[in-house]
């Protein structure tokens, strides 16, 4: 069970950030940062944030692009090549910081722009799990004396997953903790279920279990 969800206002250096809040029904122990993807803070988002409150986290899903959001991917596209990423990521911190005035721990689950953001989180040391979706990072951070667990899932058909040996590499180099699944017959954005040309329930639902079981462990 949950509490209907909201949006809230928080800062980032002073400057108003929004961000859509779901909390559970009675008191959780636990945070999770929801990060989008290239949309916008769109139902999907909402939703995913409602199931991790039903799950008995408080979920805090931001809104990268301060009220806009994109149907078509031309529109998107330009969105996200928009959005300067450090400022980005610096907001992420800051929704992060704001999850911890309310729990002790905080994960952070992010899509595809959202999951280049989440192993900057993690690679930042705000966090304490990491779960990044088909995520790509734009500049390789310094991994060295890092240890957020990190959970990866990633398709098998996707551009995103061939960076993936060299973050594995990278990772294991520094010695994070770091797991990562290929879901086989999927393509990019295989979770979103509003999507139906590129979702996929089979994969969806196994990478959902493993999340829930993989943040049960390490923000417990």
């Amino acid at each position: 069970m949950f509490m209907p969800g909201k949006l809230i206002e928080f800062e980032s250096a002073g400057v108003p950030r929004s961000a859509y809040l779901a909390l559970p029904a009675t008191p959780a122990t636990a945070g999770v940062l929801v990060i989008q993807e290239w949309w916008g803070l769109v139902p999907h988002i909402k939703n995913v944030a409602d199931r991790f409150a039903a799950a008995g986290y408080a979920a805090l899903a931001p809104d990268l692009y301060n009220g806009r959001a994109a149907t078509e991917p031309n529109t998107a596209q330009k969105l996200m090549q928009a959005l300067n990423i450090e400022q980005a990521a610096a907001d992420m911190a800051a929704a992060a910081a704001l999850l911890r005035t309310m729990c002790k721990r905080v994960g952070c689950v992010g899509f595809c722009l959202g999951g280049g953001l989440t192993l900057q989180l993690a690679a930042l040391g705000v966090i304490d799990a990491a779960v990044p979706y088909y995520g790509v990072l734009r500049s390789a951070p310094d991994w060295q004396g890092v240890r957020c667990p990190i959970l990866g899932h990633y398709a098998a058909q996707d551009s995103a997953t061939d960076a993936l040996p060299e973050l594995q590499a990278a990772l294991a180099a520094a010695g994070t903790p770091a797991q990562f699944h290929i879901y086989p017959g999927t393509g990019h954005a295989f979770f979103n279920d509003e999507r139906p040309q590129v979702y996929n329930a089979a994969a969806a639902l196994l990478s959902w279990q493993r999340t829930l079981q993989f943040l049960g462990e390490k923000l417990a």
